[in-house]
């Protein structure tokens, strides 16, 4: 009987947390507010457990993780060409995300799961050409 109650309990926390998780949603596009090749929006904070739909809005674009900007344990991530990518929170800490062809172009997200634990180490990975310079404003959006 005991061991039935701990599972049910256990159960019920486990949906409880599914059904509180939130889904953000980020475009893909040619064109945005900030110019040529951007995320919208490029900056999301939110909570291990989330999701974020990257829409493929503007067809020519992926997803994939930075090497040096996942949190610890987070596992290297690419879509295909042209592909809605559903990427899903698991540790918290600072996610960066650009667009493979279009990342000097500055095509770049900065995810913020809970607390950044691994700041130092994102903000120290060197970006190339546009990318540099849309990663700060980006930085100084992180939540301490």
């Amino acid at each position: 009987m005991f061991p039935k109650l701990i599972t049910a309990s256990l159960a019920a926390l486990m949906l409880a947390s599914a059904a509180n998780a939130e889904n953000f949603e980020v475009k893909m596009l040619n064109k945005g507010d900030d110019g040529a090749m951007v995320y919208e929006p490029a900056f999301v904070q939110a909570a291990v457990g989330d999701t974020i739909t990257f829409v493929s809005t503007d067809k020519g674009h992926n997803v994939e993780g930075i090497k040096g900007m996942l949190p610890e344990g987070v596992e290297a991530f690419k879509s295909g060409m042209g592909d809605d990518y559903v990427l899903t929170l698991t540790a918290e800490g600072l996610y960066g995300v650009k667009c493979t062809p279009h990342y000097s172009m500055g095509m770049i997200a900065l995810i913020q799961a809970d607390a950044p634990v691994n700041l130092e180490a994102a903000a120290a990975v060197i970006q190339k050409g546009k990318a540099k310079k849309r990663f700060e404003p980006l930085f100084e959006q992180v939540a301490q």
